[in-house]
């Protein structure tokens, strides 16, 4: 089972799977070192490689072990020093220190410099060592799952797949989030209700180097005044009554991420300066606090309104608006992007078709020419209702003009309300997705992307029925 080698003694199974978790042992004590690595290779799944100096460890990481345990008082290295000069070769490699010392001070300054683990030599050590290792594992594999689902969701939101469409209006809204993707520069996204906004936010993120960390999306308009600087900026237990215990802010979760404030035009001006001030000093304060939390963060922001018109008429702050602008991307209503409508609506038909089980949906040349003649004043998120209650009440999968339902029509420029009314669309639509839920309201939430009480409102007011 030992075999020496140069001064190294490989510890494994004859029968070592290809893809074994790779663990140096760092011990000079030459008895201890083999009882520690003899517990581990009970595991085939534990290539186990022991080391009896510092020295002799450093020159072997090019071997890229899973995990390094190092014994603190080596003889030609300290363990804090092994630690940083291991670090600089491999800043992810997670490190287990054990010592024959039990000094708290030592163990809590290496638990801060970054090791994962510190154990105490004795009987137990093999043990504890053993479900470190276990635990340990289980992060990683974790980290590896949570930067697999953000690779997908980068895929997910690249440019063509999230924001459909070919009009050279559109065209110059790639262009310049292709921009914005390459620096760090803040980014305000304008436009109509209903554009798109916050998939534009999403699909920068994802492009960018930061696409690894958190996206972080906060709607100003749907937060009270009295809870926005704590929902923004954290607080600390006992800052206010219901302070049960500290909270981060969403400012600190984007942290090394973006964070994307929707709606930034509802700020009050109270809340600007602050906001401001954040924005400024690249570090918050939680609320009844007196820590500064660095930022390193990406903002976009996104508003309906005309900001500089909302400056001239004081009620937004001038600096804060030169601050947060940065690189400015207007995005343009459906009406004014010709046959993107059919693009769309193409896409959302066989989405739509496809998530219930649906055959091929066609459209009539009527029911195209119904469609471009509309204004869609709900944009892109009308369009999606519409084209979802069209293929629901379509027959022999073509959709024909009088399965195509408007809140309103445009006629000679003049607007006459239609039989139905959005409201009308949006509770079909629920119904719809009510029954293939088996009348689970959150998971309809869900799959529709609204809240969970606008169904609860309809259902109490009558409107859907159980």
């Amino acid at each position: 089972m030992f075999a020496a080698n140069g001064g190294d003694s490989y510890i494994g199974l004859k029968c070592l799977r290809m893809d074994a978790y790779s663990i140096f042992i760092v011990e000079d004590d030459p008895w201890y070192g083999e009882i520690l690595a003899y517990h581990l290779s009970l595991n085939p799944d534990y290539k186990v490689t022991r080391f009896e100096s510092a020295r002799d460890c450093l020159a072997k990481l090019h071997l890229k072990p899973d995990l390094i345990t190092i014994d603190f008082s080596l003889p030609d290295m300290k363990g804090d020093e092994l630690f940083s000069r291991i670090r600089e070769q491999q800043t992810g490699v997670p490190i287990v220190v054990i010592s024959g010392q039990e000094e708290i001070s030592v163990a809590v300054e290496l638990l801060k410099m970054g090791v994962s683990d510190y154990l105490i030599k004795d009987e137990a050590t093999k043990d504890l060592l053993w479900n470190s290792i276990i635990r340990i594992r289980e992060n990683q594999s974790l980290k590896k799952e949570v930067e697999q689902l953000r690779e997908e969701l980068g895929q997910k939101f690249s440019f063509d797949k999230t924001i459909i469409g070919q009009s050279d209006s559109l065209k110059k809204v790639f262009t310049l989030m292709e921009k914005a993707i390459k620096t760090n520069i803040n980014v305000s996204v304008t436009g109509e209700t209903g554009t798109g906004k916050e998939l534009v936010a999403k699909a920068i993120h994802y492009n960018s180097d930061r696409k690894k960390k958190n996206f972080v999306a906060v709607n100003m308009a749907a937060i009270p005044n009295e809870l926005i600087e704590s929902e923004l900026f954290g607080h600390e237990k006992g800052a206010f009554t219901g302070a049960i215990a500290r909270k981060a802010g969403k400012f600190e979760e984007a942290n090394g991420g973006t964070i994307f404030l929707d709606e930034i035009g509802e700020l009050n001006l109270g809340m600007q300066s602050k906001l401001l001030r954040v924005l400024q000093e690249r570090e918050v304060i939680r609320v009844g606090g007196n820590e500064k939390v660095k930022l390193d963060i990406r903002l976009i922001v996104a508003t309906h309104k005309q900001l500089a018109d909302e400056v001239q008429k004081g009620n937004f702050r001038e600096d804060l608006y030169y601050r947060i602008m940065g690189l400015p991307i207007e995005l343009p209503p459906l009406r004014e992007r010709g046959n993107d409508i059919l693009v769309l609506a193409r896409h959302f038909a066989d989405s739509f078709a496809k998530e219930n089980g649906l055959g091929s949906i066609q459209f009539s040349q009527t029911a195209k020419e119904k469609l471009l003649q509309y204004h869609f004043p709900g944009n892109v998120r009308e369009l999606k209702a519409v084209i979802d209650l069209a293929v629901v009440m379509c027959s022999d999968g073509e959709i024909g003009p009088e399965d195509i339902t408007f809140t309103s029509t445009r006629k000679d420029d003049v607007l006459v309300a239609d039989h139905r009314t959005l409201r009308d669309h949006t509770c079909q639509i629920i119904k719809i997705y009510l029954k293939k839920h088996q009348n689970d309201v959150v998971a309809t939430a869900t799959a529709l992307d609204i809240g969970k009480s606008t169904i609860y409102k309809m259902i109490k007011d009558g409107e859907i029925t159980l």
